[in-house]
């Protein structure tokens, strides 16, 4: 699974109309690592205009040097062309070097915030950096835990990191409608999502997580 990339102009326009609440856009080309070639920049770029005017209320993105860096010259490039909306800087943050520097160039950049998991597998598992990250930052950017979180850790997250909040994908398995089913092929890779099974978001689990964060914060 690649985790999040850009949605399309279609999905943006359709959340907007059944929502109110703010819509973050995700500006990532493609899955794997966050050091991007030319063509996939201008790809950014783009997408960060089309975004920006159709509607969206902020954008997600991040990217990488070589050396596990935070793209600062790249970075600057996108906030700019991203204004006047606010941009959070993704978990490519847990891919960097030096957690506590890239923090600063964050800030300096001009990020409204950051998403990370602590730079470890789960937020959970990341929790005292998440706690340091946001004793670090003292306000000068949002640290939001992400990765792994659910019913069962949220409070304990919440409570150990003094963050005020939190991103999780509150997702459901749910059958597919199909009645008929051609199970002899296969339209990926082998480690892909069943084509007869779907992830959905959960509201009775978005429900839970706001009742524990409210009750927590």
């Amino acid at each position: 699974m690649e985790g999040g990339l850009t949605p399309s102009l279609g999905l943006l326009q359709v959340v907007k109309q059944y929502i109110k609440i703010p819509v973050y856009v995700m500006i990532r080309p493609r899955g794997g690592d966050f050091l991007y070639t030319d063509q996939e920049v201008e790809v950014m770029r783009k997408d960060v205009e089309l975004m920006k005017s159709h509607g969206a209320d902020g954008l997600v993105l991040g990217a990488l040097t070589e050396d596990g860096r935070v793209d600062a010259e790249l970075c600057m490039e996108l906030l700019a062309a991203a204004r006047p909306l606010p941009v959070t800087f993704h978990r490519a943050f847990d891919m960097v070097h030096d957690p506590v520097v890239a923090l600063e160039t964050l800030v300096s950049l001009g990020f409204q915030r950051v998403l990370t998991s602590g730079c470890d597998t789960t937020a959970l598992e990341g929790l005292p950096l998440i706690k340091r990250l946001f004793e670090q930052a003292k306000g000068r950017i949002a640290v939001m835990p992400g990765g792994g979180i659910n019913e069962r850790n949220l409070q304990r997250i919440l409570e150990g990191s003094g963050v005020q909040e939190f991103h999780c994908s509150a997702r459901s398995s749910k059958d597919s409608a199909m009645k008929f089913r051609n199970t002899c092929v296969s339209m990926g890779a082998s480690l892909s999502a069943p084509e007869y099974g779907l992830k959905v978001a959960d509201v009775s689990k978005v429900r839970t997580l706001n009742a524990i964060a409210r009750n927590t914060l």
